[in-house]
């Protein structure tokens, strides 16, 4: 089947390095589905990829989830079948009009689910769940820190912890963010001039006791002050390097600063074909209630994928970002 795909043609390069151009998709494989895009999500992911930092071998189709209707089914599949609307997770192979990816990344989207939400908020809603019912259970006592309160998994991040009842502390990039991140959860909003201010506001928001979670998708710059947010046996957790992978830390500096826990989730460490069902259906079943909405901030098409990088690296963007095919 020919089909239109946005290629990375080099690794460590500017969005320039994009490019679409025809490309034949072959049949899907055993245990595959093809799956024909209807929106496609962006995520920071795509921009490690682009950037290096997680490696992939060039020429690549970046894209790590989409949401579409299923046209092909190989041997061995037997929970899709052709016309199933369907959202998906996956190394690479989003930015494009269809993929084959692997039944066990898929899951059904609801009938009150839209295509372009589902694309919005799959990946990241899964990683929200991560975050709060995995890597660590967030409870109604706890104040959490939410770095990029105002982004894809940022803004889904505080609806979520806010709808469990913990205190929600959002920090943002640029003062216009900040009414972004309290409509969606967050009690309180830091805006970031600069790392060193932030644990001193986190202590100063909580009468000097500090956060029992972060949660820093932000990495290098904000590492330090994280940790230094954290009340006495916090958690620290780091699951992001918008500005490069967080520094080493040596074990016994997590005992003088309090007994802290240290943890670098990776989503598809946790979202595995046995475990992704009931995360999916946990997702969805929040966004049923209305306690977890979609947020699609910008729409860009398939052709403008190299702009949609560069509003996301560069913070323009808010909510999450969603390509058109």
């Amino acid at each position: 089947m020919k089909i239109k795909a946005v290629f990375l043609d080099e690794i460590g390069g500017g969005p320039e390095t994009l490019t679409m151009r025809d490309h034949e998709l072959d049949p899907p494989g055993p245990g595959a589905i093809c799956v024909r895009h209807r929106a496609i999500g962006l995520n920071f992911i795509d921009i490690y990829q682009r950037r290096g930092l997680y490696p992939i071998a060039p020429p690549a189709i970046l894209g790590s989830e989409a949401a579409g209707v299923v046209e092909a089914v190989g041997e061995g599949v037997r929970d899709f079948a052709v016309g199933d609307r369907v959202a998906y997770i996956a190394a690479a192979g989003g930015y494009a009009q269809a993929a084959n990816v692997p039944a066990g990344a898929a899951a059904k989207i609801p009938d009150a689910v839209t295509d372009e939400d589902a694309a919005a908020l799959f990946l990241k809603g899964l990683t929200v769940e991560m975050l709060v019912r995995q890597v660590h259970a967030l409870a109604a006592e706890d104040a959490c820190l939410v770095y990029a309160a105002a982004g894809g998994v940022g803004t889904l991040l505080c609806q979520w912890a806010n709808h469990i009842g913990a205190r929600v502390i959002g920090v943002v990039g640029r003062e216009d963010k900040a009414a972004l991140a309290r409509e969606s959860g967050a009690a309180d909003v830091i805006v970031r001039t600069g790392a060193d201010s932030i644990s001193a506001k986190v202590r100063q928001l909580t009468d000097g006791a500090g956060v029992n979670i972060v949660y820093d998708s932000v990495g290098a710059e904000t590492f330090e002050a994280s940790l230094d947010s954290l009340a006495m046996r916090g958690h620290m957790v780091s699951y992001g390097n918008a500005s490069g992978p967080a520094p080493a830390i040596a074990p016994l500096d997590l005992a003088r600063r309090g007994s802290l826990t240290l943890t670098r989730p990776t989503l598809f460490h946790y979202a595995t074909p046995d475990r992704l069902p009931a995360m999916a259906e946990a997702l969805f079943s929040m966004v049923a209630e209305g306690a977890v909405k979609a947020r699609v901030g910008q729409r860009f098409a398939l052709a403008d994928a190299a702009e949609a990088h560069r509003r996301l690296e560069s913070g323009e963007t808010s909510g999450g970002v969603i390509l058109t095919p």
